[in-house]
């Protein structure tokens, strides 16, 4: 079995030309393809975007899949060990809007992109859908990410144990102040189920982006501009708790034990972000693989993900 695993970054793809790169060490990338279309990708926590074991074989292997596509990186750090360091201690609403920046000023990405992200880079790439209309993403492809957030940090991505575990005494003792919130990243996607009022109030990014407090109008209008909005489940996933949350479920509100699917959740019954209006469209699309977290082979990403990308 092909494995990507331990991705933290973004990337975009525009149909036949360029791709680009964000995030830890490259954590966006962009496809530029001749018909205006982005592939962009965001990768996982403790992830660069020039692991030839991750991302760098996510792009090797699009490329042999898509021949004449060019790479473009962007790195938010000047090294790779600073963009790695930023996929755990950036504030994720300055990374992006550090992408949503560096999107509008390149004149090739104009006509609109495709966009996947890897683990949390789904969430941060939905929120560049949200935030960002131009240049215009078209598809939205979300592999293992965690849009409801997460209330558990069951295995910790990255090679340092000592972050780790200083990232879940971080989130144990105060995920919802102001300190931890603005310079822990898996903090900014943490939703408490048992401390509901906290969570809305103090969540700096993961409330925001879906409507906990307020109804954005603008950005319920960007995110149903998409054409389809791609949700990849693990059903075998032991790193992100609860695993519905990779098809935008969660646990009912006031108790950790129940779940309820997205359907099921005020975000959709009372459509803060134009889910409900996107489904009977038919414009979400919901998938599932056999497999522990970001795992799956070549055929299963060849067969179910690139149509979404040409």
């Amino acid at each position: 079995m092909w494995r990507s695993t331990r991705f933290s970054a973004c990337s975009l793809f525009l149909p036949h030309l360029a791709v680009l790169n964000f995030g830890c060490c490259c954590q966006v990338y962009g496809w530029v393809l001749d018909t205006r279309l982005i592939y962009c990708y965001w990768m996982m926590t403790g992830d660069s975007c020039c692991n030839p074991l991750s991302m760098g074989a996510i792009k090797k292997m699009v490329e042999e899949e898509v021949p004449g596509i060019y790479v473009l990186s962007l790195m938010i750090g000047k090294t790779v060990v600073q963009d790695t360091e930023n996929g755990f201690f950036m504030d994720v609403n300055e990374q992006v809007s550090f992408v949503c920046d560096q999107l509008s000023q390149d004149p090739k990405l104009k006509g609109g992109y495709n966009a996947m992200g890897f683990s949390q880079g789904s969430q941060f790439l939905r929120a560049v859908a949200q935030r960002c209309p131009n240049p215009p993403m078209k598809n939205l492809i979300s592999v293992g990410g965690q849009h409801q957030g997460v209330f558990g940090l069951p295995r910790c991505p990255g090679e340092s144990s000592h972050i780790c575990e200083w990232i879940r005494k971080m989130l144990n003792s105060g995920a919802y102040t102001d300190t931890v919130q603005k310079h822990l990243v898996q903090a900014q996607y943490w939703h408490d189920p048992l401390n509901d009022d906290l969570y809305k109030k103090h969540s700096l990014f993961l409330a925001d982006i879906n409507q906990e407090r307020v109804v954005n109008e603008t950005y319920k209008k960007n995110l149903m501009s998409l054409n389809k909005f791609v949700m990849v489940k693990f059903l075998q996933d032991t790193m992100v708790d609860p695993v519905d949350s990779e098809w935008f479920g969660f646990y009912k509100p006031g108790q950790d034990k129940e779940l309820e699917t997205l359907q099921e959740s005020a975000i959709y019954t009372e459509d803060r972000l134009g889910l409900a209006e996107m489904d009977s469209a038919g414009k979400l699309v919901f998938l599932a693989t056999d497999g522990d977290h970001l795992q799956f082979t070549r055929e299963w990403f060849n067969d179910n993900l690139l149509p979404y990308l040409r």
